[in-house]
């Protein structure tokens, strides 16, 4: 099955008050395996960035002021995602920017029911614990040194670590692998093929000779009683 994991950089928290778009991470995933496959851009949000946004991504205005903008990469991206589920840490924050900026330049937008949201199956799966995704990969061991600033495409990479995780990780590939292998045993079975009983036929001359031979050498022969 394909899905795609997505991620999202703004400048800030709600598009309806004028915050942007400023990047956007995209990893293929085929039953639950990074094909390799991604989209990655930055986007000009034709704006000043906030402080509090720069820290959180290091990205300034400045490195953004060249790149091109949503309407010029909405066809790449739409053609990338096609019609996956979209796996998404938050789901309904990223997707408030996408379909804003969508609907902005007459685009249909994505619905909600496309998405897999990972903080909520994180919540149902640890009850009462941390559900960001820094806690998720130190809680399943997944390598963070990279991560010192969130970028779109490094966290989609980090959150479909996440999502194989979350889904039973690759215990559960090894315990799948076992039952097939098991089961394979027990259905096993060895057909061959009847081979038609075969005839040895003894020539009159030997059994005459065989009969003498008994009659003089055997006293009582069993096989002579038998044969009466």
């Amino acid at each position: 099955m394909r899905e795609i994991v997505l991620d999202t950089e703004t400048t800030g928290l709600d598009p309806n008050s004028g915050h942007k778009l400023v990047e956007i991470g995209c990893v293929e995933v085929v039953d639950r395996v990074r094909t390799g496959e991604v989209f990655h851009v930055y986007i000009n949000p034709e704006r000043d960035m906030p402080e509090e946004a720069f820290r959180v991504h290091g990205l300034s205005a400045e490195f953004l002021a060249d790149k091109p903008l949503f309407k010029d990469v909405a066809e790449d991206f739409l053609r990338f995602i096609g019609d996956a589920p979209l796996v998404i840490h938050n789901a309904q924050f990223d997707m408030k920017f996408i379909n804003y900026e969508l609907n902005a330049i007459g685009k249909a937008q994505i619905p909600m029911e496309r998405t897999v949201d990972t903080v909520l199956i994180a919540r149902k799966k640890f009850p009462g614990s941390p559900a960001n995704l820094d806690a998720l990969c130190k809680r399943f061991n997944i390598d963070l040194s990279a991560r010192t600033k969130h970028g779109a495409l490094l966290d989609a990479e980090l959150l479909s670590d996440v999502y194989l995780e979350l889904g039973g990780g690759r215990q559960s590939k090894l315990t799948l692998s076992a039952e097939v292998s098991a089961s394979s045993e027990v259905v096993e079975i060895v057909r061959t093929q009847a081979v038609p009983a075969r005839e040895f036929p003894v020539p009159e001359e030997e059994l005459a000779a065989h009969k003498a031979f008994i009659e003089k050498k055997v006293k009582d022969a069993l096989w002579l009683k038998a044969a009466e």
